[in-house]
């Protein structure tokens, strides 16, 4: 019987660590992934592919799914993981992701997305694993570069975590030219979806919206409205992430879905959903604002298009509809507006008419 691949994902317990793991799996793979130990469990992104993939092993069988607790800070711990696992392919997607918050802590920015990128790299070349390394590149290495932006664009990142992931990007290019590794780094845009982080301003925006329909608040704070991003589903780019090492040579790609929105559109389109002005809820925050702002971000996936055959299918506004029905869908059944169900699922359209029909009882919309 042919031997299974195994992945290992730095980030699983993330949004794109949940996704990818989910489609390695029904590809077939064993999957490992590392977390963080922390004093209460952060597992909710992928505590159903337990029970989905773990619940019929026989004996002597190796599990299809299993973690691990390391550190992208702790070179030893690391080190450990990787004589166990021995992976065929290694996804580094363990991060601190947020850019705001690396103006705050900019030091261990940096050591978690660069040196933990290092630790990684030099451990795959001391210990000779015949292993693929992808590395989780960011747009926002891009920063203040024009419109729009491709594998070619120079980085003139504007944030901590901006410079963080250049230097990380160029450690890939040189493992990858000194000692023959193939790494590869894939530029991800924006992307988003209903796991998305709370702090990250699409789910800010989503959340907020649904708290707002059930007259738990009635306004939100947000920065700046004007800012424009490329924003596509995560669920579609993990299948970018595992093109990139599927390929013949290492090399490196711009995933994106070359469409620019502003903040300021993504609201008007949560908020139009339901039947709501976003200005009639919003405040203007400067605490929310960067101290220095990338202005634009709109990425040419061209190079990925062609060499991958990769392509996004989800567009702008199937997204914000996507992330606005599964934050009312928590709300709903947090408030018991609706009963929970588990294992089925309403029609597409359901919870926006539920929203509708709270918002016209409370006479916000007509």
């Amino acid at each position: 019987m042919e031997k299974k691949k195994v992945a290992l994902i730095t980030g699983i317990t993330g949004q794109d660590g949940s996704y990818l793991a989910e489609f390695l799996l029904e590809k077939g793979y064993q999957v490992r992934g590392i977390m963080r130990r922390a004093s209460t469990l952060h597992t909710n992104r992928i505590d159903h592919l337990y029970k989905t993939y773990n619940k019929d092993m026989v004996q002597n069988s190796e599990v299809a799914f299993a973690l691990y607790f390391a550190d992208l800070t702790d070179a030893s711990s690391l080190r450990s993981i990787l004589e166990i696992v021995k992976p065929d392919e290694i996804y580094n997607l363990g991060a601190q992701s947020h850019v705001g918050i690396s103006f705050n802590n900019p030091l261990s920015t940096f050591d978690i997305n660069a040196l933990g990128t290092l630790r990684l790299l030099d451990a795959i070349r001391d210990m000779k694993l015949p292993c693929k390394f992808y590395q989780a590149s960011s747009s926002e290495m891009f920063g203040a570069s024009s419109p729009p932006q491709h594998e070619e664009t120079p980085f003139q990142p504007q944030s901590p975590y901006g410079v963080s992931k250049v230097a990380a990007f160029h450690l890939v290019k040189v493992y990858r030219n000194a000692y023959n590794l193939f790494a590869s780094n894939g530029i991800l845009f924006n992307h988003e979806s209903p796991r998305r982080g709370h702090n990250f301003v699409t789910r800010k925006i989503t959340k907020e919206l649904s708290r707002i329909i059930v007259g738990e608040i009635d306004k939100m704070k947000l920065g700046n409205l004007d800012a424009k991003r490329d924003w596509g589903f995560s669920a579609e780019y993990v299948q970018a992430m595992w093109k990139i090492l599927q390929h013949d040579t290492p090399d490196d790609f711009v995933i994106a879905t070359n469409e620019t929105h502003t903040v300021r559109d993504f609201l008007r389109e949560a908020f139009s959903l339901v039947g709501l002005n976003y200005e009639n809820h919003i405040i203007a925050d400067d605490r929310f604002k960067r101290p220095a702002e990338v202005p634009a971000l709109l990425g040419d996936y061209s190079k990925a298009k062609k060499i991958l055959n990769w392509e996004t299918k989800v567009k702008f506004k199937e997204l914000v509809e996507m992330m606005v029905e599964a934050d009312l869908k928590e709300k709903f059944e947090e408030e018991g507006i609706i009963p929970i169900e588990r294992g089925t699922q309403k029609p597409k359209g359901y919870y926006l008419e539920k929203a509708k029909e709270l918002l016209k009882n409370r006479g916000l919309v007509s």
